[in-house]
């Protein structure tokens, strides 16, 4: 089964410490599918950093209504959670960049594929070891922007989270989608990419995107016991 990438410190940084992470990991496990679903269009809101701050304040605002964490409606919170999110990750970009060179050998139907599994395996990472979030601050420490690009510093804490996030992103139809989130300086997409490169290496594409699906079936697998 693949793991999380390069150590399981980012990990714990990513589902233990971080309310935003925590929202793209509910949204990966609406399935493999999420990523091809067709956007929410939003009208857009100015710059990267707005871009942020609109969709951290609308996630916070979920993650914090009493009403929605009630057992009986964790469905309608999830999908809340999941329309928020949609409007700012692109997880074709992200899955792109965690591939890297072989990327631009790929047929559009395997690359379909890998971003259905790259999605899955985010969600097999991270999913069911979201704890229950308390409100943090969030401070917007700085803006760099060149070109279409840009990274966007923030700040998270509370009594439990004190970590600095900073949010990378790329200008697309007049919205700013993130590509990649980087927490205390690890990189969700490096990491990644240090792993599938590893194993390319080793075992080569195919044989990467085997391990990938058997990691898929095996959580499934596990998942729903009833159908074994």
């Amino acid at each position: 089964m693949l793991n999380t990438p390069s150590s399981q410190d980012v990990t714990r940084l990513l589902t233990r410490r971080l309310l935003l992470t925590a929202g793209l990991v509910i949204l990966c496990a609406t399935g493999p599918a999420a990523w091809a679903a067709d956007p929410i269009v939003t009208p857009s809101i100015g710059s990267a950093t707005d871009a942020v701050k609109h969709t951290i304040t609308e996630l916070l605002r979920i993650l914090d209504e009493p009403t929605l964490k009630q057992p009986d409606r964790s469905d309608e919170r999830r999908q809340a959670i999941e329309r928020i999110i949609m409007q700012r990750v692109s997880y074709e970009e992200m899955a792109k960049r965690a591939l890297g060179t072989p990327w631009a050998e790929l047929p559009e139907t395997d690359r379909r594929e890998f971003v259905e599994l790259f999605v899955q395996l985010l969600r097999d990472n991270f999913a069911g070891r979201i704890s229950e979030h308390s409100a943090a601050a969030v401070s917007y420490l700085s803006e760099q922007q060149e070109a279409h690009f840009a990274e966007v510093k923030t700040h998270l804490k509370n009594p439990k989270v004190d970590t600095q996030v900073d949010f990378r992103l790329f200008l697309q139809s007049g919205e700013w989608l993130v590509y990649d989130v980087v927490v205390d300086g690890a990189s969700i997409v490096s990491n990644y990419r240090a792993q599938f490169t590893s194993i390319i290496r080793d075992v080569s594409y195919v044989g990467l995107v085997k391990k990938m699906k058997q990691n898929a079936v095996s959580v499934k697998f596990f998942e729903h016991p009833s159908t074994r």
